[in-house]
């Protein structure tokens, strides 16, 4: 198993944000976690990425316990994040941006460069660029590519399809896709649960910080609660 979560109890001062959440993520899949705005789901992302802290509960990464380890100590062992709302360096370039993603290596990285490229060709069209020039749909391409410069074997991706074209939805889910192809496994957090599920091989539904239904993507994409309450059915 790469990644497991038990009982997991976060608070923002007195609201109790997540509640005995308990999931595993197993190496070379795509889970995703759907839910309404405000289910716990991007707080899920920022507690295993280590930017929110847990009263209680247990996350197990590779067999280790990293409950209590750092952001930058979490990017060291094979987690990454690209953040709801992008959060791209809009001063600097996207070259710049994506060189911040490799911030704690020491050994060369200009061939992860080109696979990024490789993947969002666009990024290369305008390398020299300062990211807050970018359309929003590039700057998701380089929150993305700036999230792989760390090689993750873990990539959280909360949100990627937040205000984008459907067309720019469609190229973004295709690149997820092929990341996972190549051996990335990836824990996604989407409001568009159709396009979610079909992409996904496990998911489970967040209501009010507790996990309240898991399964296959197809599983949840066939419940009746998930097409009435998610998918418009």
């Amino acid at each position: 198993m790469m990644l497991e979560v038990t009982d997991l109890n976060v608070y923002y001062g007195n609201i109790h944000a997540l509640k005995d959440v308990s999931f595993s993520v197993e190496e070379g899949e795509i889970m995703t976690l759907i839910g309404a705005n405000g289910a716990g789901k991007s707080t899920t992302l920022l507690t295993l990425s280590g930017l929110k802290k847990p009263q209680s509960g247990t996350i197990r990464f590779l067999g280790k316990d990293i409950t209590k380890t750092t952001p930058q100590s979490r990017v060291a062992m094979g987690i990454s994040q690209s953040p709801e709302g992008r959060r791209v360096f809009p001063g600097l370039t996207v070259l710049e941006n994506l060189e911040m993603g490799a911030y704690l290596r020491r050994d060369d990285f200009s061939a992860d460069m080109e696979k990024v490229f490789a993947y969002f060709p666009r990024l290369k069209e305008r390398k020299k660029q300062t990211a807050g020039t970018l359309s929003g749909g590039e700057q998701q391409m380089l929150a993305m590519g700036r999230a792989l410069m760390s090689r993750p074997k873990l990539m959280l991706l909360d949100e990627p399809s937040m205000g984008l074209s459907p067309l720019l939805v469609s190229e973004i889910f295709e690149i997820i896709r092929r990341l996972n192809e190549n051996g990335t496994t990836i824990l996604l957090v989407e409001q568009n649960a159709a396009l979610a599920l079909k992409l996904a091989h496990r998911a489970a539904v967040m209501e009010t910080g507790r996990i309240v239904l898991a399964g296959t993507g197809e599983e949840l994409s066939r419940s009746p609660e998930v097409q009435k309450a998610y998918l418009g059915g």
